[in-house]
């Protein structure tokens, strides 16, 4: 069965609902909310920093391995569990990024203050990661056998400097076989992501000589050097159309109070739905960082070899929109539908965007549930209503393999 036309309709969603077979995976999706939390709790508790992801990738797997999947892990560190279909030539793909945007050293222990779960990537992707164990559960009660092969999929490399590493190697891997992929990521279901916003990220290092604070006084200082630079960069206007954003997230440098820095480092991220206007911000922020130098050069009456600038790229992710007439988007459309969910179409920057440049059908859905403060220490999930998250998922996957009679 190929994938749902534009006129898919509720009606048929409702007979997929109805058979037997998914009525039992729905069912299990009902009373089950309590464990889908435990396991959530559970991986959330293991560290996943980026580059670092394995332990979870292994407590996901346990999970797969007892719910029936063909496991295994790729060379990228990917975990990808398959439910053949009778026509292995078609993929359907789910996926959830394991990793975190916080170091090894932070505490993601979970702590509860009412009804929210507590702690650093509980939401993101906390609550991506539940849905998919989730799904592997629902799938396994359901016994439903479909045309297409359902394979879900940790990745690696989402978050930071991952540089979408995970999807990419998935994506490639899978090759032409792929009819659709869906990122699960973070709890909402009021939304589908339907447009990847692009995104360049750069490491800018300023090194110099250096010295004691009194008696070398005058000496180019690159802190001095690189806050000129990003003030300068600051007034640059950025449009609301097409909406675009900076980001300066990481300053490191010196040594102490009392010293003029050798160097000093700062990580941006830049992002925005056009890839010209991207370009643009590109361009200011080499310019701004290059001038930066030069005035600081000028103030402190030094050459102009006393400075070096270097500017790396540490990633960049690729824009993409899934067409408005896409039988992707209508199937999930027609879930929503049957299950009285109302959804906007959203942009954002997810797993979905490396697909999407490729012109491979793929949109971001939520997990279920409600979340706040993402990537923050203070991150928290609520576990209410959770439900209709994954049944939304599991009709969406169901529908796109199709059903074997």
């Amino acid at each position: 069965m190929a994938l749902l036309s534009a006129r898919a309709t509720e009606d048929f969603i409702s007979k997929i609902a109805d058979d037997p077979r998914c009525v039992r995976g729905l069912d299990w999706i009902d009373k089950n909310a309590a464990w889908m939390t435990q396991q959530q709790i559970r991986l959330n508790e293991i560290p996943a920093p980026e580059f670092n992801e394995a332990n979870r990738a292994a407590a996901l797997k346990a999970i797969f391995d007892s719910a029936g999947l063909k496991t295994r892990i790729d060379a990228t560190g990917n975990l990808i569990g398959e439910r053949p279909g009778s026509d292995d030539s078609s993929v359907v793909l789910f996926v959830a990024h394991l990793d975190t945007v916080f170091p090894a050293e932070t505490d993601v222990r979970v702590r509860r203050d009412g009804d929210r779960l507590v702690a650093p990537g509980i939401s993101d992707n906390g609550a991506g990661l539940a849905a998919l164990a989730g799904l592997a559960r629902a799938l396994a009660e359901s016994r439903i056998r479909t045309k297409k092969t359902i394979a879900l999929a940790g990745d690696v490399g989402e978050e930071g400097e991952g540089n979408l590493r995970g999807i990419r190697a998935l994506v490639e891997g899978y090759g032409p076989r792929l009819a659709a992929v869906i990122a699960v990521d973070g709890p909402s279901t009021d939304y589908i992501t339907t447009q990847g916003i692009a995104s360049r990220r750069f490491e800018v290092s300023v090194t110099g000589p250096g010295g004691h604070s009194w008696s070398d006084f005058g000496n180019p200082n690159p802190i001095t050097a690189l806050a000129r630079g990003i003030v300068r960069f600051s007034s640059v206007r950025v449009p609301e159309n097409p909406r675009s954003s900076y980001n300066f997230g990481v300053i490191e440098g010196g040594t102490s109070v009392n010293s003029i820095p050798g160097s000093v480092v700062v990580k941006i991220d830049l992002r925005s739905e056009d890839e010209n206007e991207l370009a643009r911000l590109e361009s200011a922020l080499r310019d701004a960082v290059q001038t930066g130098v030069r005035d600081e050069l000028a103030a402190a009456d030094a050459p102009n070899d006393a400075l070096q600038l270097n500017v790396r790229s540490l990633g960049a992710r690729p824009a993409g929109k899934l067409p408005s007439d896409s039988p992707l988007l209508a199937t999930i459309r027609s879930v929503d539908s049957y299950l009285g969910n109302r959804s906007r179409m959203e942009r954002s920057s997810t797993d979905a965007n490396f697909p999407l440049s490729l012109g491979i059908p793929a949109v971001a859905l939520g997990g279920g549930g409600k979340g706040g403060g993402s990537h923050t220490l203070e991150e928290w999930y609520d576990p209410a209503g959770r439900e209709l998250g994954l049944k939304r998922l599991f009709l969406a996957c169901a529908a796109l393999a199709g059903l074997q009679s």
